[in-house]
């Protein structure tokens, strides 16, 4: 039988023309698909393999990114992180795709997980045990072997809470009374396993809040107590800051950036630690309030 030659008209290509394409195995071929690590769609039950996507990828693969330029970043919610991507975005212009998609860790990960996005955001506890939660999370996913763990900032975690509440409380579990109107965060965000943490230390249960509002941002849980449809939420002190509303610090935390290797040269990616570290950054990082830029763009898991 004739081998299956992918000449250059050809678009798609199919499992046995990207394997002679690629000079590869069909068996390697079909293991990168299902890491999600080649582009690939499947039409009536075959995977096919789009040729530009395919050269993108393989040029993206051999020059460790630097060819690449776009930046897309999502997982967990900054303030600080954003502001310093959206002047980045406006300083870069039409010349590469820069943006910033908070969903919360968990679903972060999974993004980053299927080649979705290039970087990911995580906060998972205290920053005392940072160093052992956030591996122990990545290590949960099968590509984390291709990941490295990039220190962004420490910031203080705690509760947002109205200013009129904040008066009349005294003690933090008069917070978890009836009367009191709770934004609780989606499942799998690092606010929300701040909050489960927290209701556990005071022996309470997350059913037992008055749960008025499921936020899917740390900023639209702020918006909810400034418009008034909810008391108190989980959240850092920054963005308490933004929002005008009284903040109960529970400590610290690290926010680091989860990458593949190849991305974490990639000159945007560089030039984003540059700017993390630089004196505006830290003017920023003033004006909002609680954050520690000590150790910023230093690489804290994955060189081995």
């Amino acid at each position: 039988m004739a081998a299956v030659i992918s000449t250059q008209d050809d678009v798609f290509m199919s499992v046995k023309q990207v394997a002679e394409y690629l000079h590869l195995n069909e068996k390697k071929i079909y293991a990168l698909v299902n890491d999600g690590g080649i582009p690939a769609t499947k039409v009536t039950g075959k995977w096919m393999f789009p040729r530009e996507l395919v050269d993108r990828w393989m040029l993206d693969s051999t020059h460790g990114g630097l060819l690449t330029d776009r930046l897309v970043i999502s997982g967990g919610e900054d303030p600080l992180l954003y502001h310093l991507i959206q002047e980045f975005a406006r300083d870069t212009g039409a010349h590469a795709l820069i943006s910033y998609n908070p969903t919360g860790t968990r679903l972060g990960l999974d993004l980053l997980q299927s080649n979705r996005i290039d970087a990911c955001g995580i906060h998972w506890g205290p920053d005392t045990e940072s160093h052992l939660r956030h591996p122990a999370l990545l290590n949960q996913y099968s590509q984390h072997h291709h990941w490295v763990l990039i220190r962004a900032f420490r910031r203080e975690q705690g509760l947002m809470i109205s200013r009129e509440v904040a008066e009349k409380t005294s003690t933090t579990d008069a917070l978890f009374d009836d009367r009191y109107r709770w934004a609780t965060r989606q499942n799998g965000s690092g606010s929300q396993r701040f909050l489960l943490e927290l209701l556990s230390h005071y022996n309470v249960s997350k059913d037992d809040l008055n749960n008025q509002v499921n936020a899917l941002s740390e900023r639209e849980a702020a918006a909810a107590i400034a418009m008034k449809q909810s008391d108190v939420a989980p959240g850092a002190r920054a963005t308490a800051k933004e929002y005008g509303l009284a903040f109960i610090s529970f400590g610290w935390e690290s926010f680091d950036i989860a990458l593949p290797r190849n991305i974490w040269f990639r000159r945007l990616f560089q030039d984003l630690v540059t700017r993390l570290k630089s004196q505006p950054c830290q003017a920023m990082a003033e004006r909002l309030t609680g954050y520690n830029l000590e150790g910023a763009g230093d690489l804290v898991w994955g060189d081995d």
